[in-house]
């Protein structure tokens, strides 16, 4: 046998290793790796100087399957085509690197299937917890029937007052309030709703905003409209339905329950002549992403703190999984106006 093949081959310094050069117990050394904050401060000290010295490197996932869960929190957002949930996934992210914990991305499209698909993928892989944010009543009752015992699930974008899970959303009631009151302040009094499906629960809290601002002001709504979804196309299709009725005098101003739909409302008033937005008709939107500010017509407003949203929600979830004595809770946030030229008077 050649000298080659006789000699050993090295081997790496492991948990033994670590605990025989710190005089301490494997246990100790296991506790010092996934939870700092049961070990004393000079025993911490003599385990990290004996990684440091051994060069020891952690097997992350044992260390997973050791602890019952790994350093990661999962994410599903709706619609990755929507700069608000960007938002959302940079406070998660945020608060996350705030516990040492790392975040893992996916997109569901707003499909109940992919939903479900996603929270048992992050069950199987053990992350900490999920945030998922929804929009649909009947997508939060699926997913509270199938996964009620599992790993913890903090609601983002939909609020539940039942206290099944924490959820952390938007007062979206306040947002539609504000989105009618800004067109009322500026002179408008022919207002239509736009905004649907009604099964999506921001779209409703939204319309229920709407309608109270025009009650206090003594008005009723010119018309409510529930197009298809809150696309682009769907607020184009809209504008050319409205058209005529803002040629006639009959509607003055406008309340998209998405930016998309009011960029879309904008661009179809915007090709006709003479309607001009905002000398004709002001239209105000909601989100305040990309195609609001970005539009050739910058299109008012109503702002959501999807940073802090996400940021929030991480919080929770932390909390949940950390905290023995946890109990859950429903944070709203409040949602803002911007003004720009679509609702200039």
């Amino acid at each position: 046998m050649s000298d080659a093949a006789a000699r050993e081959e090295p081997t790496s310094p492991g948990i033994k290793d670590v605990a025989a050069l710190a005089g301490v117990s494997i246990a100790s050394v296991s506790n010092a790796l996934n939870h700092r904050e049961r070990v004393a401060g000079p025993t911490l000290e003599r385990i990290d100087r004996a990684i440091g010295m051994l060069g020891y490197i952690p097997n992350g996932a044992a260390r997973s399957l050791a602890a019952g869960r790994t350093r990661s929190i999962g994410l599903v957002l709706s619609d990755l085509g929507n700069s608000l949930f960007i938002d959302i996934a940079r406070g998660t992210e945020r608060a996350a690197d705030e516990q040492g914990l790392s975040v893992v991305l996916a997109n569901s499209d707003g499909k109940l299937e992919r939903e479900d698909r996603y929270v048992e993928l992050f069950a199987e892989t053990r992350v900490r917890g999920v945030l998922l944010t929804l929009n649909d009543a009947s997508h939060f009752r699926a997913i509270a029937g199938r996964h009620a015992h599992g790993q913890p699930i903090v609601m983002l974008n939909f609020h539940d007052d039942t206290g099944r899970y924490c959820t952390a959303s938007i007062d979206n009631e306040a947002g539609g309030h504000l989105a009618a009151s800004h067109l009322l302040e500026t002179g408008r009094r022919r207002i239509v709703f736009v905004g649907g499906p009604d099964t999506l629960q921001p779209v409703t809290d939204r319309r229920a905003g709407f309608r109270r601002a025009l009650v206090e002001a003594s008005l009723a709504p010119v018309d409510e409209i529930s197009p298809a979804w809150v696309n682009r196309s769907d607020g184009w299709q809209v504008g050319r339905q409205l058209a005529d009725r803002v040629l006639n005098g009959e509607v003055d101003g406008i309340v998209a329950a998405s930016d998309l739909l009011a960029a879309g409302i904008v661009q179809a008033l915007s090709e006709i002549r003479p309607i001009s937005v905002p000398d004709t008709v002001s239209v105000i939107g909601y989100d305040n992403n990309q195609a609001a500010w970005d539009a050739p017509i910058p299109i008012s407003t109503i702002s959501q703190p999807g940073e802090e949203l996400g940021y929030v929600g991480a919080r929770l979830l932390v909390d949940e999984v950390e905290a023995p004595d946890h109990e859950h809770r429903a944070i709203r946030l409040t949602p803002t106006l911007i003004a720009r030229r679509s609702t200039e008077r």
